[in-house]
């Protein structure tokens, strides 16, 4: 099992997150993080500490969010490792709570 990162995260990042994950499986893009499945170990001490309530084992990913499973894996090996916490991004606060926030992603 691996834990993922879904759209609730979009337009959000915030990285508390990141400082409690043991094996450095986030990466991070311009308004998204995702966690590379190959390093994580399924602590569950990442959804926890999510603020946002965006990350789920992959088990119990809603069906709406399913996408983000291969979404997660695939990015992972494109983007950046990251693992310091940083502040959210500067309009956060009003995109928590947004549904509908895919086409917002940003991603090569």
């Amino acid at each position: 099992m691996t834990y993922v990162v879904t759209e609730s995260c979009i337009n959000c990042k915030h990285t508390d997150c990141v400082e409690v994950c043991p094996t450095d499986a986030f990466h991070e893009g311009p308004n998204f993080l995702v966690i590379n499945p190959d390093l994580c170990v399924d602590c569950d001490a990442c959804a926890p500490a999510c603020p946002v309530e965006a990350i789920y084992a992959d088990a119990s990913v809603p069906d709406s969010q399913r996408k983000f499973l291969a979404l997660n894996a695939e990015l992972a090996r494109h983007w950046p490792s990251i693992n310091k916490k940083r502040d959210p991004l500067p309009d956060a606060a009003q995109w928590t709570g947004v549904s509908g926030k895919f086409d917002h992603l940003q991603h090569p």
